[in-house]
Protein backbone atom coordinates (compact mmCIF):
# COMPACT_ATOMS: atom_id res chain seq x y z
CA UNK A 1 0.00 0.00 0.00
CA UNK A 2 1.38 3.39 -1.00
CA UNK A 3 2.29 5.72 1.85
CA UNK A 4 1.50 9.43 1.81
CA UNK A 5 4.77 10.97 2.97
CA UNK A 6 3.45 14.51 2.60
CA UNK A 7 0.57 13.70 4.93
CA UNK A 8 2.95 12.02 7.36
CA UNK A 9 4.94 15.26 7.67
CA UNK A 10 1.86 17.46 7.43
CA UNK A 11 3.05 19.48 4.43
CA UNK A 12 1.67 20.23 0.97
CA UNK A 13 2.99 18.47 -2.12
CA UNK A 14 4.61 21.70 -3.29
CA UNK A 15 6.39 22.29 0.05
CA UNK A 16 9.97 23.57 -0.12
CA UNK A 17 12.92 21.66 1.31
CA UNK A 18 13.06 24.12 4.20
CA UNK A 19 9.37 23.59 5.00
CA UNK A 20 9.90 19.82 4.91
CA UNK A 21 12.91 20.10 7.20
CA UNK A 22 11.01 22.29 9.70
CA UNK A 23 8.07 19.88 9.73
CA UNK A 24 10.37 16.92 10.33
CA UNK A 25 12.23 18.65 13.18
CA UNK A 26 8.93 19.39 14.92
CA UNK A 27 7.65 15.82 14.59
CA UNK A 28 11.02 14.35 15.51
CA UNK A 29 10.88 16.26 18.80
CA UNK A 30 7.35 15.04 19.44
CA UNK A 31 7.95 11.34 18.69
CA UNK A 32 11.62 10.92 19.66
CA UNK A 33 11.89 7.60 21.57
CA UNK A 34 14.51 8.89 23.98
CA UNK A 35 12.06 11.62 24.98
CA UNK A 36 9.24 9.16 25.64
CA UNK A 37 7.77 9.39 22.12
CA UNK A 38 6.36 6.73 19.85
CA UNK A 39 9.19 4.81 18.14
CA UNK A 40 6.97 3.66 15.27
CA UNK A 41 5.80 7.21 14.56
CA UNK A 42 9.37 8.42 14.71
CA UNK A 43 10.36 5.78 12.15
CA UNK A 44 7.52 6.89 9.86
CA UNK A 45 8.42 10.59 9.90
CA UNK A 46 12.10 9.72 9.47
CA UNK A 47 11.29 7.58 6.47
CA UNK A 48 9.15 10.34 4.99
CA UNK A 49 11.90 12.90 5.49
CA UNK A 50 14.56 10.63 4.00
CA UNK A 51 12.54 10.51 0.78
CA UNK A 52 11.18 14.05 0.51
CA UNK A 53 14.50 15.70 1.40
CA UNK A 54 16.23 13.97 -1.53
CA UNK A 55 15.39 15.45 -4.96
CA UNK A 56 15.84 12.17 -6.81
CA UNK A 57 13.83 10.08 -4.36
CA UNK A 58 11.14 12.74 -4.11
CA UNK A 59 10.76 12.82 -7.90
CA UNK A 60 10.52 9.04 -8.02
CA UNK A 61 8.00 9.05 -5.17
CA UNK A 62 5.88 11.77 -6.81
CA UNK A 63 5.76 9.67 -9.99
CA UNK A 64 5.28 6.14 -8.65
CA UNK A 65 4.40 6.48 -4.96
CA UNK A 66 6.09 4.54 -2.18
CA UNK A 67 5.08 1.18 -3.73
CA UNK A 68 6.45 1.99 -7.18
CA UNK A 69 9.74 0.95 -8.83
CA UNK A 70 12.71 1.20 -6.52
CA UNK A 71 10.46 1.41 -3.48
CA UNK A 72 12.92 -0.58 -1.41
CA UNK A 73 15.24 2.42 -1.52
CA UNK A 74 12.74 4.49 0.48
CA UNK A 75 13.50 2.71 3.66
CA UNK A 76 11.91 0.05 5.77
CA UNK A 77 13.63 -1.74 8.60
CA UNK A 78 12.70 -1.49 12.24
CA UNK A 79 13.74 0.83 14.99
CA UNK A 80 15.53 -1.17 17.67
CA UNK A 81 15.74 0.92 20.83
CA UNK A 82 18.91 0.30 22.76
CA UNK A 83 20.51 -1.52 19.79
CA UNK A 84 22.44 1.50 18.59
CA UNK A 85 20.44 2.55 15.53
CA UNK A 86 17.89 1.89 12.76
CA UNK A 87 19.19 -1.42 11.43
CA UNK A 88 18.31 -1.81 7.77
CA UNK A 89 16.83 1.72 7.56
CA UNK A 90 18.03 3.89 4.69
CA UNK A 91 19.34 7.23 6.01
CA UNK A 92 20.80 8.44 2.74
CA UNK A 93 18.00 11.00 2.56
CA UNK A 94 19.56 12.87 5.47
CA UNK A 95 22.96 13.24 3.88
CA UNK A 96 22.70 12.78 0.15
CA UNK A 97 24.39 9.39 0.34
CA UNK A 98 27.24 10.53 2.61
CA UNK A 99 28.26 9.37 6.07
CA UNK A 100 25.23 9.69 8.36
CA UNK A 101 27.26 11.23 11.19
CA UNK A 102 28.06 14.26 9.01
CA UNK A 103 24.60 15.83 9.12
CA UNK A 104 23.22 14.76 12.47
CA UNK A 105 24.40 17.93 14.19
CA UNK A 106 22.10 19.95 11.98
CA UNK A 107 18.98 17.79 12.30
CA UNK A 108 19.32 16.26 15.77
CA UNK A 109 21.78 18.63 17.44
CA UNK A 110 19.35 19.58 20.18
CA UNK A 111 18.94 15.90 21.14
CA UNK A 112 22.64 15.42 21.79
CA UNK A 113 23.77 18.65 23.37
CA UNK A 114 24.72 20.73 20.38
CA UNK A 115 25.48 18.31 17.57
CA UNK A 116 28.64 16.79 16.23
CA UNK A 117 31.02 19.70 16.67
CA UNK A 118 31.24 22.96 18.57
CA UNK A 119 32.79 25.68 16.45
CA UNK A 120 35.27 27.85 18.27
CA UNK A 121 33.81 31.30 18.80
CA UNK A 122 35.86 34.41 19.30
CA UNK A 123 35.64 35.30 22.97
CA UNK A 124 34.66 38.82 23.89
CA UNK A 125 34.71 40.58 27.22
CA UNK A 126 31.63 41.97 28.88
CA UNK A 127 30.21 45.31 27.72
CA UNK A 128 29.94 48.11 30.28
CA UNK A 129 27.40 50.93 30.45
CA UNK A 130 27.88 54.14 32.44
CA UNK A 131 25.89 57.36 32.70
CA UNK A 132 27.46 60.74 31.91
CA UNK A 133 25.78 64.00 32.86
CA UNK A 134 26.17 67.07 30.64
CA UNK A 135 24.99 70.62 31.05
CA UNK A 136 22.83 72.06 28.29
CA UNK A 137 25.66 73.96 26.62
CA UNK A 138 27.80 70.81 26.41
CA UNK A 139 24.94 68.93 24.79
CA UNK A 140 24.64 71.66 22.14
CA UNK A 141 28.31 72.24 21.29
CA UNK A 142 29.81 68.88 22.28
CA UNK A 143 32.58 68.36 24.82
CA UNK A 144 35.67 66.37 25.74
CA UNK A 145 35.02 64.28 28.84
CA UNK A 146 37.03 61.84 30.90
CA UNK A 147 35.48 58.59 32.12
CA UNK A 148 37.10 56.77 35.04
CA UNK A 149 36.03 53.27 36.01
CA UNK A 150 37.37 50.11 37.61
CA UNK A 151 37.21 47.06 35.36
CA UNK A 152 38.99 43.93 34.22
CA UNK A 153 41.80 44.99 31.89
CA UNK A 154 44.61 43.21 30.09
CA UNK A 155 47.47 42.57 32.51
CA UNK A 156 50.25 45.05 31.73
CA UNK A 157 52.95 42.76 33.16
CA UNK A 158 52.34 39.74 30.91
CA UNK A 159 50.44 41.62 28.15
CA UNK A 160 47.50 39.28 28.60
CA UNK A 161 49.40 36.02 28.01
CA UNK A 162 49.31 34.90 31.64
CA UNK A 163 53.02 33.97 31.48
CA UNK A 164 55.63 35.20 33.95
CA UNK A 165 58.17 37.61 32.46
CA UNK A 166 59.69 36.18 29.28
CA UNK A 167 58.46 32.67 30.12
CA UNK A 168 57.53 30.83 26.94
CA UNK A 169 54.32 28.98 26.30
CA UNK A 170 53.99 25.22 26.18
CA UNK A 171 51.52 22.75 24.68
CA UNK A 172 48.41 22.15 26.77
CA UNK A 173 48.47 18.63 28.16
CA UNK A 174 44.70 18.46 28.48
CA UNK A 175 43.93 18.84 24.75
CA UNK A 176 47.35 18.10 23.26
CA UNK A 177 47.54 21.56 21.72
CA UNK A 178 44.29 21.18 19.76
CA UNK A 179 42.39 23.73 21.81
CA UNK A 180 39.38 21.44 21.92
CA UNK A 181 38.44 18.07 23.37
CA UNK A 182 36.54 15.40 21.47
CA UNK A 183 33.95 13.28 23.21
CA UNK A 184 31.94 10.32 21.92
CA UNK A 185 28.37 9.68 23.04
CA UNK A 186 26.34 6.59 22.26
CA UNK A 187 22.87 7.00 20.82
CA UNK A 188 20.32 4.99 18.89
CA UNK A 189 22.00 6.37 15.74
CA UNK A 190 25.34 5.00 16.86
CA UNK A 191 28.36 6.94 18.17
CA UNK A 192 27.97 10.73 18.11
CA UNK A 193 31.23 12.69 18.20
CA UNK A 194 31.18 16.12 19.85
CA UNK A 195 33.88 18.70 20.40
CA UNK A 196 34.15 21.36 23.08
CA UNK A 197 36.62 24.10 23.86
CA UNK A 198 39.37 23.01 26.24
CA UNK A 199 38.78 24.66 29.61
CA UNK A 200 42.45 24.48 30.62
CA UNK A 201 43.92 26.51 27.75
CA UNK A 202 40.60 28.18 26.83
CA UNK A 203 40.92 27.03 23.23
CA UNK A 204 44.41 28.40 22.53
CA UNK A 205 46.20 25.04 22.79
CA UNK A 206 48.99 26.74 24.75
CA UNK A 207 49.57 27.38 28.46
CA UNK A 208 52.38 29.35 30.15
CA UNK A 209 55.28 27.42 31.64
CA UNK A 210 55.18 29.76 34.63
CA UNK A 211 52.12 31.81 35.58
CA UNK A 212 52.38 35.58 35.79
CA UNK A 213 52.76 36.56 39.44
CA UNK A 214 50.84 39.80 38.86
CA UNK A 215 47.63 38.25 37.50
CA UNK A 216 48.13 34.61 38.63
CA UNK A 217 48.10 33.49 35.01
CA UNK A 218 44.64 34.95 34.30
CA UNK A 219 45.97 37.45 31.76
CA UNK A 220 43.68 40.14 33.19
CA UNK A 221 43.65 42.26 36.33
CA UNK A 222 41.10 44.60 37.90
CA UNK A 223 42.19 48.21 37.99
CA UNK A 224 41.00 51.77 37.50
CA UNK A 225 41.34 53.22 34.01
CA UNK A 226 40.45 56.55 32.47
CA UNK A 227 39.12 57.13 28.96
CA UNK A 228 38.83 60.35 27.00
CA UNK A 229 35.59 60.56 25.08
CA UNK A 230 34.53 63.14 22.51
CA UNK A 231 30.87 64.03 22.92
CA UNK A 232 29.47 65.14 19.55
CA UNK A 233 27.53 68.36 19.15
CA UNK A 234 23.73 68.29 19.35
CA UNK A 235 23.47 65.16 21.48
CA UNK A 236 20.21 64.55 23.31
CA UNK A 237 19.25 63.12 26.66
CA UNK A 238 19.14 59.32 26.54
CA UNK A 239 21.45 58.92 23.54
CA UNK A 240 24.50 56.67 23.79
CA UNK A 241 28.14 57.06 22.80
CA UNK A 242 30.07 53.82 22.18
CA UNK A 243 33.79 53.31 22.83
CA UNK A 244 34.84 50.11 21.07
CA UNK A 245 37.19 47.91 23.09
CA UNK A 246 36.92 49.95 26.29
CA UNK A 247 34.82 47.37 28.13
CA UNK A 248 35.89 44.33 30.16
CA UNK A 249 38.91 42.38 28.91
CA UNK A 250 39.03 38.59 28.65
CA UNK A 251 42.03 36.32 28.22
CA UNK A 252 42.46 35.09 24.67
CA UNK A 253 39.76 37.31 23.25
CA UNK A 254 38.77 40.87 22.43
CA UNK A 255 37.61 43.43 24.96
CA UNK A 256 33.98 44.40 25.24
CA UNK A 257 32.68 47.89 24.53
CA UNK A 258 31.92 50.84 26.76
CA UNK A 259 28.49 52.42 26.29
CA UNK A 260 28.10 55.94 27.67
CA UNK A 261 24.49 56.95 28.20
CA UNK A 262 24.04 60.71 28.09
CA UNK A 263 22.01 62.58 30.68
CA UNK A 264 21.41 66.26 29.88
CA UNK A 265 20.54 68.64 32.70
CA UNK A 266 17.53 70.80 31.87
CA UNK A 267 18.20 74.49 31.34
CA UNK A 268 15.79 77.10 32.66
CA UNK A 269 16.45 79.46 29.73
CA UNK A 270 16.84 77.35 26.59
CA UNK A 271 15.11 74.51 24.79
CA UNK A 272 15.88 72.73 21.52
CA UNK A 273 13.62 72.76 18.47
CA UNK A 274 15.33 70.98 15.59
CA UNK A 275 18.52 72.93 14.91
CA UNK A 276 17.17 76.04 16.59
CA UNK A 277 17.21 77.14 20.21
CA UNK A 278 14.21 78.74 21.90
CA UNK A 279 14.23 81.17 24.79
CA UNK A 280 11.72 83.61 26.25
CA UNK A 281 12.09 87.30 27.11
CA UNK A 282 9.81 89.24 29.44
CA UNK A 283 9.32 92.85 28.38
CA UNK A 284 7.35 95.74 29.82
CA UNK A 285 4.09 96.86 28.27
CA UNK A 286 5.46 100.30 27.50
CA UNK A 287 8.51 98.77 25.81
CA UNK A 288 6.23 96.61 23.70
CA UNK A 289 4.40 99.73 22.58
CA UNK A 290 7.35 102.08 22.16
CA UNK A 291 10.19 99.62 21.48
CA UNK A 292 13.33 99.16 23.59
CA UNK A 293 16.71 97.44 23.88
CA UNK A 294 17.26 94.45 26.17
CA UNK A 295 20.29 92.50 27.29
CA UNK A 296 19.74 88.88 26.24
CA UNK A 297 21.61 85.81 27.43
CA UNK A 298 22.72 83.36 24.73
CA UNK A 299 24.96 80.29 24.84
CA UNK A 300 27.65 82.47 23.26
CA UNK A 301 27.36 85.22 25.89
CA UNK A 302 25.16 88.27 26.40
CA UNK A 303 24.02 90.31 23.40
CA UNK A 304 21.85 93.43 22.95
CA UNK A 305 18.43 92.73 21.46
CA UNK A 306 16.25 95.42 19.90
CA UNK A 307 12.54 94.95 20.58
CA UNK A 308 10.59 96.76 17.86
CA UNK A 309 7.81 99.20 18.66
CA UNK A 310 4.40 97.61 18.58
CA UNK A 311 5.67 94.18 19.62
CA UNK A 312 2.94 91.66 20.32
CA UNK A 313 2.56 89.01 23.00
CA UNK A 314 4.08 85.69 21.77
CA UNK A 315 5.89 87.36 18.87
CA UNK A 316 9.09 85.52 17.82
CA UNK A 317 12.31 87.42 17.15
CA UNK A 318 14.96 85.46 15.21
CA UNK A 319 18.67 85.82 15.91
CA UNK A 320 20.50 84.06 13.12
CA UNK A 321 23.53 81.83 13.75
CA UNK A 322 23.08 81.51 17.52
CA UNK A 323 21.48 78.07 17.49
CA UNK A 324 22.77 74.51 17.28
CA UNK A 325 25.86 73.66 15.15
CA UNK A 326 24.96 71.99 11.85
CA UNK A 327 28.22 71.59 9.89
CA UNK A 328 31.37 73.64 9.71
CA UNK A 329 30.54 77.17 10.82
CA UNK A 330 26.88 76.80 9.96
CA UNK A 331 24.43 76.95 12.85
CA UNK A 332 20.73 77.15 13.48
CA UNK A 333 19.03 80.23 14.92
CA UNK A 334 18.00 81.48 18.34
CA UNK A 335 14.27 82.14 18.54
CA UNK A 336 13.18 84.64 21.19
CA UNK A 337 9.55 84.52 22.29
CA UNK A 338 8.28 87.82 23.75
CA UNK A 339 6.19 87.81 26.89
CA UNK A 340 4.57 91.17 27.71
CA UNK A 341 4.23 91.81 31.41
CA UNK A 342 0.84 93.32 32.24
CA UNK A 343 0.94 95.25 35.53
CA UNK A 344 -1.55 94.00 38.12
CA UNK A 345 -1.61 97.32 40.02
CA UNK A 346 -1.45 100.86 38.61
CA UNK A 347 -0.83 104.18 40.25
CA UNK A 348 -3.57 106.79 39.92
CA UNK A 349 -1.56 108.67 37.37
CA UNK A 350 -0.78 105.52 35.32
CA UNK A 351 -4.43 104.52 35.46
CA UNK A 352 -5.38 107.98 34.24
CA UNK A 353 -2.97 107.64 31.27
CA UNK A 354 -4.45 104.27 30.31
CA UNK A 355 -7.99 105.67 30.52
CA UNK A 356 -6.96 108.46 28.19
CA UNK A 357 -5.46 105.92 25.79
CA UNK A 358 -8.64 103.89 25.90
CA UNK A 359 -10.55 107.02 25.09
CA UNK A 360 -8.39 107.40 22.00
CA UNK A 361 -9.31 103.89 20.93
CA UNK A 362 -6.03 102.26 21.92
Amino acid sequence: MSKDYYKTLGVDKGASKEDIKKAFRKLAHEHHPDKGGNAEKFKEVSEAYSVLSDDSKRSQYDTYGSAGPGASGFGGGQYQQGQGGFEGFDFSGFTGGQNVDFDLGDIFGDFFGGGRTSRKKQKKGRDIQVDLELNFSESVFGAEKEIRLTKNSKCKVCNGTGAEGSSSMQTCNSCGGQGKIRETKRSFFGPIVTEKICEVCEGSGQIPKHKCSSCSGLGISKKEESFSVSIPADINDGETVRLTGAGESVKGGSSGDLYIKIRVRKDHLFKKEGKNLITELNIKLTDAVLGAKYSLKTLDGDIELSVPAGAEFGQILRIRGKGIPISGDKRGDLLVKLNIKIPSRLSKQAKKYFEELRGEGL
